[in-house]
């Protein structure tokens, strides 16, 4: 479940095999006025060893990149979903591209929020909504809600 604000901070692990993008995630983290712990690994095949092996200690949110080398994004939302002990977890994809078909496949499959990847002010901005949003309602939100930019923010 995730946090509510009086709590001390949300767990959030970023999946991302871009070191660049795992670094402005983490500072856009660190200019937000809600209180985080971030955690980060360069791909998904680490993002489930390790969901695995910290199962005491889950993240209150997972974002994933896309595209990343050994395990993906897509298959990442498959076995997060599957798995009764991590299901639960609001998934925040991100990527600089996606196509209508695999946008609609993220969101059946049980993904939150589709985040194009953005500037470093409109980042800020887009992951605080998205943690705002999730505090107020941890369900998956409906289909129209899905994709997020700055529009919205």
């Amino acid at each position: 479940m995730i946090h509510t604000l009086q709590n001390a901070s949300l767990n959030i692990l970023l999946a991302d095999d871009d070191a660049d993008d795992r670094y402005f995630f983490e500072k856009a983290l660190n200019e937000l006025s809600i209180v985080t712990k971030f955690i980060s690994v360069s791909d998904g095949a680490k993002l489930m060893d390790y969901l695995s092996k910290n199962s005491e200690n889950l993240p209150d949110i997972i974002s994933l990149d896309f595209n990343m080398p050994r395990k993906n994004g897509l298959e990442c939302v498959k076995e997060i979903k599957r798995n009764e002990n991590l299901k639960h977890i609001p998934v925040i994809m991100c990527s600089t591209s996606l196509g209508d078909q695999i946008i609609d496949v993220l969101y059946s499959m049980g993904a939150h929020y589709y985040l194009h990847k953005c500037s470093f002010q409109e980042q800020i901005k887009c992951i605080q909504n998205i943690l705002n949003m999730l505090m107020e309602n941890p369900m998956q939100p409906s289909k129209d809600k899905f994709i997020l930019n700055l529009q919205e923010v």
